[in-house]
C-alpha cells in the first residue's frame, strides 16, 4: 500500500522461505563470499515448524552443499535398509518385486529423516556463516522497483484488523530489498503465484499438477519396529476413484511416518481425501503394523506434481524461483529436497555472479540454465510422463508403460516423448450429479481420527481477531455455485476441516474455520470455480510440526 510508510533493509539477497532451498542457497551464498549480506524470512514461528515431507531423503543435495555433514552432525541418522512395494486390496496385498524397478526407484544410499529437524540444522549452520534468519516473518507484498523489477518484500505486517484494513495497532511491517529475491515459499506459495502471473512464467508450459499428502507419526510397539524400512503402496482404498498411494517409513524411537497422498485430479467431488487416508489405516497389513500405537502427531500439505514439463520460466527481472515454488518433485520416488537443494546452490551460484560483475535486478538466466540442463533437469525428464500417463490411462498403465518409459529414459530416449497434463485440478472436477457419494466409516478413534481431533495434533494457531487469510473473490459462489453443481467439495478436500456448509433458517450458509489451517493450499488449487485464495497469515501462525 503506497500510503503506508515503513522502514527498509537493504540486503544483497532476499530469501522468502527457510526450507531446504531457501537455507541451501543462503549458505552457498555465503560459502562462496562470506561479506555477503544475506537474509532469510521465515514464516513459520521457528525454523521447520511448517515443514512436512515425505521424509527419506536423497542426500547428494546436501553432499553438494555440505560434504562433510555427517562430521557437523546432520541429523539423517537412519539409512534405508529395506524397500517394499505393495497393491492392495480390501483385504490383502500383493508385493511388487524390486527387480523390474528402474534403478532410479531404489532407495538404498537415502535417508529416512525428519525434514523438519534438517532444517533446523542447515539454519545453525546458515547462522554460524553470519546469514541473518528471522523466523515469525510472514512475507505478505511484493515490492517493485521502477523498472518494474523485484526490488523486495514486505515482512512483519501485524495487528490488521478484522476486515484487512490497518488500524490503530497495527504493525506495518519492513520492507527488506536486495539486488536479487529468491522464492523458496514451496507449494503454491502466494507470493511466487503473483510472480508467476506478472511475468507469465508459465507462458508455453503445462499446467502445475497437485496432490494432497497427509502424514501422521505414530508410535508402534517395539517389536513391529524395523528400523530403516520403506513401504510404498498403491491401490485400495482409493481404486479407480484417484491416483495416489501411500507411504509408511520407520524412522528411530519405535515411530513411523504414515502417510497417503491424493492426486488432486480426481473427477467426483465427493471423494473425501482424508477419509481415505483413514480408511486406509484400516487395511489389515497397516492396522497390524499400527496395533497397539499412537498416533502423536498429523499434518497435511499439497505436492507439486507436474514435473518437468509444468515447471514455469524459473527467473524473471530481480527474482529466482526455487524448488518446490517451482514444482521440483520427483512424483515416483516421493521426492523434492535433495532438487530443492541443488535449486538453492545453482541460484546463489548465479546470483553470486551477478553481484560480482555488479549487477542487480536482472535475470538470473545462467540459474535457469543450470536448472534445466543440469541435475535437477535430468532427475526430473526421466519420470516426465509417470503422472500424465497415470492421469490419462489409469494405475495399471502407469505402472507398465510409466515404468517402461523410466526404464528407456534411464537408457536416454522415451517411445513417448513427453505427455502433456492436459486440465488443472480445478478444472478436473465434475458435477456432482455424475457421481455417485461415497460412503466412508466412520472414524474408530484407535486406527482413525476425526479431522478436527487430528488437527489438534498439528499444533495449528490463529491469532481470531486477524483478517482469514483465506480470501473468497465472491463470497456468494460456495452457496449459489459451488454446492448446486459441486455439492461444495471444500468440505471434503480440506484435510483440516476448514470449511463447512450450515444452515441458518433453513438457508445453506458458507463457513470459513481459518484458525483451522495447517497451510496446506489445496483449496487454493482444487476449487472448482477457482473463487479461493490462500494468501499469508500473520508470522508465526499456522502448523507448528515437532519431527514431521
Amino acid at each position: 500500500m503506497a500510503e503506508i510508510e515503513r522502514e527498509a533493509m537493504e540486503y544483497d539477497v532476499v530469501i522468502v522461505g527457510a526450507g531446504p532451498a531457501g537455507l541451501s542457497a543462503a549458505i552457498r551464498l555465503k560459502q562462496l563470499d562470506a561479506d555477503l549480506n544475506v537474509v532469510v524470512l521465515e514464516k513459520g514461528s521457528e525454523v521447520g515448524a511448517h515443514i512436512l515431507s515425505g521424509a527419506v531423503l536423497d542426500p547428494c543435495g546436501l553432499d553438494a552443499l555440505i560434504p562433510d555433514w555427517k562430521e557437523k552432525g546432520a541429523p539423517l541418522n537412519v539409512p534405508v535398509e529395506e524397500d517394499n512395494f505393495y497393491m492392495l486390496g480390501e483385504a490383502g496385498q500383493i508385493r511388487i518385486p524390486n527387480f523390474p524397478m528402474p534403478p532410479l526407484m531404489n532407495n538404498h544410499g537415502n535417508y529416512i529423516v525428519s525434514m523438519g529437524n534438517v532444517c533446523r540444522w542447515m539454519a545453525e549452520q546458515a547462522e554460524e556463516m553470519g546469514v541473518e534468519i528471522f523466523p515469525g516473518m510472514a512475507c505478505s507484498e511484493m515490492v517493485y522497483g521502477e523498472n518494474g523489477e523485484v526490488k523486495g518484500v514486505v515482512a512483519g505486517v501485524f495487528g490488521l484488523e478484522a476486515d484487512g484494513s490497518y488500524g490503530p495497532n497495527t504493525e506495518p511491517g519492513m520492507e527488506l530489498h536486495g539486488k536479487y529475491v529468491f522464492l523458496s515459499e514451496g507449494v503454491r506459495g502466494s507470493l511466487s503465484k503473483e510472480v508467476i502471473a506478472k511475468y507469465d512464467l508459465s507462458a508455453g508450459k503445462e499446467v502445475q499438477k497437485y496432490g494432497v499428502g497427509m502424514k501422521e507419526i505414530w508410535e508402534i510397539d517395539p517389536d513391529k519396529h524395523k528400523e530403516g524400512t520403506v513401504t510404498h503402496t498403491m491401490g485400495w482404498p482409493l481404486g479407480s476413484n484417484a491416483g495416489g498411494g501411500s507411504f509408511i517409513y520407520h524412522l528411530e524411537n519405535n515411530q513411523v511416518y504414515v502417510g497417503f497422498v491424493v492426486h488432486l485430479n480426481y473427477k467426483n467431488p465427493h471423494l473425501y481425501p482424508y477419509m481415505e487416508f483413514q480408511r486406509f489405516k484400516h487395511h489389515p497389513m497397516v492396522a497390524e503394523l499400527l496395533k497397539g500405537g499412537k498416533r502423536v502427531a498429523y499434518g497435511a500439505r499439497a505436492i507439486t506434481e507436474g514435473g518437468y514439463q509444468s515447471m514455469p520460466k524459473l527467473v524473471a527481472p530481480g527474482v529466482a524461483l526455487l524448488g518446490c515454488s517451482a514444482g521440483m518433485v520427483n512424483v515416483p520416488r516421493i521426492k523434492g529436497n535433495h532438487n530443492a537443494m541443488l535449486s538453492g546452490i545453482a541460484a546463489a551460484e548465479a546470483a553470486y555472479d551477478a553481484i560480482k560483475a555488479e549487477r542487480s535486478g536482472d535475470e538470473l538466466t545462467t540459474y535457469e540454465t543450470d536448472v534445466r540442463g543440469g541435475p535437477i533437469g535430468a532427475d526430473l525428464k526421466k519420470v516426465r510422463n509417470v503422472k500424465p500417463i497415470w492421469s490419462k490411462w489409469g494405475l495399471t498403465a502407469s505402472l507398465m508403460l510409466g515404468g517402461l518409459d523410466m526404464w528407456t529414459n534411464t537408457l536416454g530416449f522415451s517411445l513417448f516423448g513427453t505427455v502433456g497434463h492436459g486440465k488443472n485440478d480445478a478444472e478436473s472436477t465434475e458435477d456432482a450429479s455424475k457421481h455417485q457419494p461415497i460412503d466412508y466409516p466412520k472414524p474408530d478413534g484407535v486406527l482413525s481420527f476425526d479431522r478436527l481431533t487430528n488437527v489438534s495434533f498439528a499444533a495449528t494457531n490463529h491469532e481470531e481477531s486477524q483478517p482469514c487469510h483465506l480470501r473468497l473473490t465472491d463470497p456468494e459462489i460456495p452457496v449459489k455455485v459451488n454446492l448446486p453443481k459441486f455439492d461444495e467439495p471444500a468440505q471434503r478436500y480440506c484435510p483440516a476441516g476448514v470449511y463447512e456448509m450450515v444452515e441458518d433458517d433453513g438457508e445453506p450458509r458458507f463457513v470459513i474455520n481459518f484458525q483451522n489451517c495447517v497451510h496446506c493450499k489445496t483449496c487454493d488449487i482444487k476449487d472448482p470455480s477457482q473463487n479461493i485464495t490462500w494468501t499469508t497469515p500473520q508470522g508465526g501462525d499456522g502448523p507448528n510440526y515437532p519431527n514431521m
